[in-house]
């Protein structure tokens, strides 16, 4: 474990972590259950052991804000057309080989750290900026739980939805206790497999499919999102039963997001993801009775619309991350049939 070199000015103490009879302290927060000596800090970088204890070292600074559309959480069925005030911090309970935002997720250094933000902060800045919520991006929330809820009480004062995308990797108390500040989430759903978990992510798949199994009984609007990558996550048969269980287990109104690999971080000989291969994988989510299944990364105009899964009319049209048509009654229903659209519509914003 690496040793802490800490800035006490973005310290802050944390509850799920005990202390083991050989002195350590083990981190509690994730299954990965890091024991520390003093000094030491977890695989995320972020938690650390310091005077017998688990602080958070980088409470209140942030790697960076962007006002990004919703859709690009992705989210489709949450506040269609708004903005979010999106912002991280830095590292990663897991280690994927195939990170995307790498260079902030497995981030060895406070020094990209560059913006410091208090939760009031943020909540005015989004109230400001006309963003109806903020979401914990770029880096997963897990590691941040306490400025992540504390940022989230802060905008529920201020009548702001908070989203958290994620993977998912968080033990049952801290989840249960994180996301009771949430109003929606994104869960990253790497794989169906846990050889590619552990081979891959350095994770376990069973963990993130207990996130998913809790968060279907919750009042958090969820949406799954997986990342498609050639020759790993890819083969009929893999995706046959990833949508299957989701069906079985969470219901066929979850939406699912299959988006395309672009090589990167250490999987750069990996080819990328073709529009094919995304197609293929919505039609076999929506064999399986997935109702809503979206194609990202890659242009397909078909796997980017939100249709009526009873009469099949076109009810949020988007080119990207533009909403070019919406056509859903005031009460989320199709204008057609009236049978209602899951999701959370009481705000839309304005086609971009």
């Amino acid at each position: 474990m690496p040793s802490v070199g800490l800035d006490a000015a973005g310290s802050q103490p944390t509850r799920h972590w005990h202390r083991l009879d050989d002195g350590r302290v083990q981190c509690d927060l994730c299954p990965r259950a890091c024991k520390l000596h003093e000094g030491q800090r977890g695989l995320c970088f972020v938690r650390a052991c310091v005077n017998g204890s688990i602080v958070l070292t980088t409470y209140g600074r942030s790697s960076g804000f962007c006002v990004d559309p919703i859709e690009k959480k992705p989210l489709h069925h949450f506040l269609p057309g708004t903005t979010t005030l999106s912002f991280g911090t830095a590292g990663c309970n897991l280690a994927c080989r195939f990170c995307q935002n790498w260079e902030l997720s497995k981030a060895r250094a406070t020094a990209i750290l560059a913006v410091e933000a208090t939760p009031a902060d943020i909540a005015s800045t989004a109230a400001r900026l006309g963003c109806p919520s903020v979401a914990f991006t770029y880096n997963d929330p897990v590691v941040f739980h306490e400025y992540a809820i504390a940022v989230a009480q802060a905008c529920r004062a201020r009548d702001i939805r908070t989203v958290a995308v994620t993977a998912g990797y968080v033990n049952p108390a801290p989840r249960a206790e994180f996301y009771a500040h949430m109003d929606a989430a994104n869960v990253d759903l790497k794989a169906f497999s846990d050889a590619f978990y552990r081979r891959v992510c350095a994770g376990r798949l069973e963990p993130v499919l207990d996130t998913l199994r809790y968060l279907a009984g919750t009042g958090v609007w969820l949406e799954i999102t997986n990342l498609v990558i050639p020759g790993h996550n890819d083969s009929d048969d893999e995706l046959d039963r990833m949508t299957a269980w989701v069906v079985e287990h969470l219901g066929p109104d979850v939406p699912m997001h299959f988006t395309a690999f672009h090589p990167d971080f250490r999987m750069r000989a990996v080819p990328p993801t073709t529009s094919e291969t995304l197609r293929r994988a919505r039609a076999i989510a929506r064999r399986n009775g997935i109702r809503h299944a979206y194609t990202g990364n890659l242009p397909d105009p078909a796997g980017a619309t939100t249709s009526c899964h009873a009469c099949g009319a076109a009810l949020i049209v988007r080119a990207g991350y533009v909403l070019t048509g919406y056509h859903l009654t005031a009460d989320g229903r199709c204008p057609s049939c009236a049978t209602p659209c899951p999701g959370v519509f009481d705000v839309v914003g304005p086609r971009r």
